[in-house]
Order: C-alpha cells, then sequence, then structure tokens
C-alpha cells in the first residue's frame, strides 16, 4: 500500500515512516501542508496520515483542498488537540478517521485496516479506462465491447494498474502488492505477466490503433496505464489543480 505520512515532528515522522515499511508499505513522508498537497497529486497514495499541526499550510486546509479531487485516498487525522468541534470539522471535510495523539502503533495499524476495509466495501465495482471495463464484483474483464479472459493473477495485476491510472507502478511495489512477494525478489515475473496482459488487451504503440488503454513502460521505473487518445486542452482554461503536475514519461 502507498502511504504518504505528513507529520512535522521529525522523531515522529521518522517513526512512522519505518514501522509502516516494516509492514511492508511504500512509505513517503513529509513536513508540512504545501508538500503534503504536491506529494498527493503526484503520487495518488491510497492513506494519507494527516497531522493537523504543520507549517505553510494547517492539516484543516490540506484537507479542503483535497476535498473531491482524492476520492481514491483515505485519509486518517493525527492529533494532540482535543477539542471535539475541530475533530468533527475534519470528518466533514472528507477526514475518515481521527486518532488523537499520543496513541499506540497497533491501534494506528488496526484503524488504518478498517477504514481501508470500508473503503473497499462501498468503492464502486467497476473501473473503467477508456473502451477497458473490470468488474471487480463479477471478475469479468471487457474491452471493445469483448470478454478478455484473465488468470487470476493476470487480473489482480491489471486491477492494481487500472486503480493507479497515471501513476508509474514500480515493479518491486507490484511485487509487494500484487504477489505478496518480497521487492528484492529476483524474478521477472512481473514483467512476464506484464507482456501477457499487453498480448490479451491487443496493447499497441500505433496511435492509428483507435486510442484504446495501453500498458506503458517507464524506463528504470516501472509500468503505468495510459491512454493513447490525449484530448487537446480546451482553450483558455488551466489544467494546474495543485504545483507539481504530472510530467509526462516517454516510454
Amino acid at each position: 500500500m502507498k502511504v504518504l505520512v505528513v507529520e512535522d515532528d521529525p522523531a515522529l515522522g521518522q517513526f512512522l515512516q519505518k514501522g509502516l515499511k516494516l509492514e511492508g508499505h511504500d512509505v513517503d513522508w513529509v513536513a508540512d501542508g504545501v508538500a503534503a498537497l504536491e506529494r498527493a497529486w503526484n503520487d495518488r497514495p491510497q492513506l494519507v496520515l494527516l497531522d493537523l499541526s504543520l507549517p505553510k499550510k494547517d492539516g484543516i486546509e490540506v484537507l479542503a483542498e483535497m476535498r473531491g479531487r482524492f476520492d481514491g485516498t483515505a485519509v486518517l487525522v493525527l492529533s494532540g488537540r482535543c477539542d471535539v468541534a475541530e475533530r468533527v470539522q475534519c470528518l466533514n471535510l472528507g477526514a475518515d478517521d481521527c486518532l488523537l495523539k499520543p496513541f499506540s502503533f497497533h491501534e494506528l495499524m488496526a484503524r488504518c485496516r478498517a477504514l481501508l476495509r470500508r473503503r473497499q466495501m462501498y468503492s464502486d465495482p467497476m473501473l473503467r479506462h477508456g473502451e477497458l471495463e473490470l468488474n471487480r464484483i463479477e471478475h469479468r474483464v471487457m474491452h471493445r465491447g469483448r470478454v478478455v479472459d484473465l488468470t487470476v493473477k493476470e487480473f489482480a495485476l491489471l486491477e492494481f494498474l487500472m486503480q493507479r491510472e497515471g501513476r508509474c507502478c514500480s515493479r518491486s511495489e507490484l511485487l509487494r502488492e500484487v504477489w505478496h512477494m518480497s521487492p528484492d525478489a529476483g524474478t521477472n515475473v512481473v514483467d512476464v505477466y506484464i507482456n501477457y496482459l499487453r498480448k490479451k488487451l491487443g496493447n499497441t504503440s500505433d496511435a492509428t490503433d483507435g486510442g484504446g488503454p495501453v500498458i506503458e513502460t517507464v524506463r528504470g521505473e516501472g509500468y503505468k496505464m495510459v491512454s493513447l487518445r490525449k484530448p487537446a486542452p480546451s482553450p483558455g482554461i488551466g489544467t494546474d489543480l495543485f504545483p507539481g503536475n504530472l510530467a509526462r514519461v516517454e516510454a
């Protein structure tokens, strides 16, 4: 799981980062609200652990700016503030849960698992990417109106990539999250299964193909889902929602 820790206390931030990494998660740590928004936009984490007392932008401001733009990201607020009204405000702004400091690391992990389970339970069972549709309930994949027969592991790999559309997924992340293997395992299983998927989806870089989905190789990094047909930007409309927009990476 991709986790972003937002905590201005270096000792606590490093402790949380180390502890979550030992639990097998991919963890980044930033110490202010501006960096939190930039990292959230670039990396699209599944979970954000958000302190409220932050420099540059307060945690409340961060929540307000995230609202409606990161619906796939769960937020657990960490706060030393005992004001009930403030915690209610956080929940109304989209936080999934609040945990008062000081807290037990075991309780933190239990709450993280619980809120992620709740999000998965009520999330849309359909994932869509262009003409590609994946039904997580029926375990069925459709591409351009035809059924694509996938193995269990191929389905899990495609689901993981589609949930992170536009973001590069490293080979180590895919090994850990899809195969539940050590990121250091000396195996090329990820590359093998990416090729399986590409063949079954008719993956091509030919722009005349009709703009279907493509699993793009990001050199030295991993893979990501991109769309071949990119609509031209409307004149006069800016595209920067947050600073640090995603840079285009050529395959």
